[in-house]
């Protein structure tokens, strides 16, 4: 039960038939949304909507995007925004309400984002139907590129949903179509016979956005941005800029065409029910696919568009093509399958877009950003006529799939992503799996002093370059937070699961923490952790001096991190997106997870504790950190003492104490579990034969009685480190005592 305790640390959220709108109505002045507004109506019953009403008749509704439209940003959270429109289809006001984008929390001003949103005020959505939801420019606010794009999608893509569904405008609310309703042809028994390059080119399987320099150039300056004017692309005007293509590969025929056997039985089998897939090829100067999905696993340079829909792509709906099957297929420098999830709404039979977002810089840091859209619509010979297949299939007794729920979907997802980050998963278990067995046989492990030193230096190399910059997986005070705040309601594994090597580390620590306490995660697995540790072997290869800090005062600064936990939950109980903002004195987010890529000063406060940990070592880690606080409290339970001590430890042999990395041994020579990072260097000096005092002395007697038997006793201490060894245990303060590593 504690395992699971500690293992649902991470999910805070929980599933509710409510709409959202009702608990944020309160965060927002009605006349703020709708001008002129004077009462608030009752939520409506039909759709998520508040009515407002001016002089007692309606003059407008308001409600949330996060009920109408998927909002999930850079954080993978949702970004909640009030909006109202009013009767005739436009939007009346907008505010951001909630949001969990660490770069708009902390990186950028919030005043600028807030500024974005404003300006949506006076939007009509009336022609923003009519051009699909492309007829307004996309202001981007440098540095939060796809807060901005998402803040913008769901806008717009809300906003059209509510009023067509309310006929604002004039818009038609949306009714079943009359006609008959396509769908993607099924596959035939038989073997799918492949087609080639020049036929699906000719039929539309394929479509081509093709952009010259002086295309995209001509573009910037119809945009108006006199920035982006004076800072043209280079090149000849009909160089190409970029040539994207695109497919439906979740087509039969144009799947097996253009990936061949073995990968189209790859995409079958990624492919679950009620998903589908498209191939984004490119070559030129632009890529589609940009950085950010590299830094934040988001692609923010293209989206699918589909009616009032629109599908943002992630790391984990994407893989990497190695080549195309075809042929006579031309050559590309990217080639990439996009998964589009169950739930988006997603018709193949319908015609969708394929929106390009092209930047410019125009300073230091800005851009400049326009859009170009890639038609498709699946050719005819593709589809079929849903009624007829049913009538063809009525007497088989076949029934209407049930939709797709959100949970089941989640349910799906997380299957999809751990086998897609199944290299990842195996690196860290197998890890995992090695410092177990280090523990387990940790006196075997620890006989040679050289080994174990070089096996550390590895392990927290993996930890801070593979762990933490390459996966960012760092575990963070916010976590256990959230598990206290939501204790009380249900919890989601299918939602926990989402995140396999998060996953992997909490169930590792909560098991860690019944045996060797929290030790194991503070010493070997934290990324910052290591970030510190190895600076500090830096610090000392350069010979910087090392501050030991009195017993005295280090005693009563330890205890700082236990009340800054406490604050931090005090203040959960409150607020927990407050307590998120304050658990900003984790340097984990600056250092690890953005890799130092933030507001000055956030860097500034790394580079502080960075810095005094060349002098004191694991500095933050003794005094600051309030998730080391919050794992040594259930740390208490842990069920063995691993450690082995002589008696004379402590008394009075100082040798371990004066060496310990954390100052986590007492004068009396017990080792306190709750500062503990299991280093094991104490393990080491237990068994050294020319370090520890105890050893050297029994490894003399052993030596002299082996002598006075007659039998060679080999190697043993010289006089004077079996003299050394003596004082140490009679003046501690002296001899062996005062060496440090």
């Amino acid at each position: 039960m504690f395992l699971v305790a500690i293992a649902s640390v991470l999910f805070a959220g929980t599933a509710t038939a409510a709409p959202l709108i009702a608990k944020f109505i309160d965060d927002v002045e009605v006349s703020e949304i709708v001008p002129g507004a004077d009462a608030l109506g009752e939520l409506r019953t039909d759709i998520p909507v508040y009515e407002t009403r001016r002089g007692g008749e309606v003059s407008g509704y308001i409600f949330l995007t996060s009920d109408f439209v998927t909002t999930t940003g850079y954080s993978g959270k949702p970004i909640h925004v009030v909006m109202g429109v009013d009767r005739q289809g436009r939007i009346t006001g907008v505010k951001l309400v909630k949001h969990s984008e660490p770069i708009v929390l902390i990186g950028i001003p919030e005043s600028a984002i807030r500024a974005v949103t404003e300006k949506y005020a006076g939007l009509d959505l009336v022609a923003e139907a009519q051009s699909g939801g492309s007829g307004h420019d996309l202001d981007i606010v440098s540095g939060a590129t796809v807060t901005i794009m998402v803040i913008d999608d769901s806008i717009v893509r809300a906003g059209l949903q509510v009023a067509r569904r309310l006929g604002l405008g004039g818009l038609e609310p949306p009714m079943a179509q009359s006609g008959p309703v396509r769908q993607l042809m099924r596959p035939d028994s038989g073997e799918i016979v492949p087609s080639d390059w020049q036929q699906l080119s000719g039929d539309g399987s394929i479509r081509t956005l093709q952009l010259d320099i002086g295309q995209v150039n001509k573009a910037f300056e119809e945009a108006g941005d006199a920035r982006a004017i004076k800072r043209p692309e280079r090149g000849a005007a009909d160089e190409t800029f970029i040539n994207m293509q695109l497919a439906l590969v979740s087509v039969q025929e144009i799947g097996r065409t253009l990936l061949g056997a073995d990968e189209h039985a790859n995409l079958e089998s990624w492919l679950k029910e009620g998903e589908h897939a498209i191939l984004v090829l490119g070559r030129g100067k632009y890529s589609f696919k940009g950085s950010g999905y590299v830094r934040g696993g988001i692609f923010d340079r293209i989206q699918l568009i589909q009616r009032d829909n629109s599908v943002r792509f992630f790391d984990r709906m994407h893989r990497r093509l190695g080549r195309l099957a075809p042929a006579d297929a031309p050559t590309f420098s990217e080639l990439d399958l996009f998964k589009i999830p169950a739930g988006s709404g997603f018709d193949p039979a319908e015609p969708f877009r394929l929106q390009l977002l092209v930047q410019r810089a125009v300073g230091a840091i800005e851009k400049s950003f326009i859009t170009f859209d890639l038609g498709y619509r699946a050719p005819d010979r593709y589809l079929e006529n849903i009624q007829q297949s049913a009538s063809a299939e009525a007497g088989d007794g076949a029934t209407e799939a049930a939709p797709v729920s959100d949970l089941d979907a989640l349910s799906h997802l997380w299957k999809r992503i751990w086998w897609q980050k199944r290299i990842e998963v195996a690196v860290l278990i197998a890890a995992i799996g090695i410092l177990t067995g280090v523990f387990f046989f940790q006196m075997q492990m620890t006989r040679n002093e050289r080994f174990v030193y070089w096996f550390r230096i590895a392990f927290l190399t993996f930890t801070l370059v593979v762990l933490g910059w390459y996966a960012n997986a760092q575990l963070s005070v916010v976590n256990v937070l959230a598990f206290l705040n939501a204790a009380m309601t249900d919890f989601s594994w299918s939602a926990f699961l989402m995140d396999p090597l998060i996953f992997i580390l909490w169930f590792s620590v909560a098991a860690s923490l019944l045996f060797w306490g929290r030790g194991v995660f503070c010493g070997w697995l934290c990324p910052f952790g290591a970030l510190q540790e190895l600076t500090n072997k830096i610090a000392r290869y350069f010979r910087v001096p090392q501050i030991t800090v009195p017993w005295g005062l280090h005693e009563r600064l330890w205890p700082i991190k236990y009340m800054i936990f406490l604050g931090l939950f005090g203040l959960s109980l409150y607020s927990l997106e407050m307590a998120e903002r304050y658990a900003e004195i984790e340097p984990f987010k600056t250092a690890i997870i953005l890799k130092f890529q933030r507001a000055w000063p956030f860097v500034l406060f790394v580079v502080v504790l960075l810095a005094a940990g060349l002098f004191i070592e694991r500095f933050y880690c003794r005094y600051l950190c309030p998730l080391g606080a919050a794992l040594s409290i259930p740390a208490r339970l842990r069920m063995f003492d691993w450690l082995k001590r002589y008696r004379e430890c402590g008394n009075p042999c100082q040798r371990c104490s004066n060496e310990c990395m954390v100052q986590a041994i007492h004068p009396d020579g017990n080792i306190n579990p709750n500062e503990c990072h299991q280093c094991l260097h104490c393990q080491v000096l237990y068994q050294s034969k020319t370090k520890c005092p105890v050893v050297i002395k029994l490894h003399a007697k052993r030596a002299r009685n082996l002598k006075a038997a007659g039998i060679d006793p080999g190697p043993a201490p010289s006089p004077q480190l079996v003299e050394a060894a003596n004082t140490a245990l009679t003046k501690p303060e002296t001899g062996l005592g005062q060496n440090r590593r």
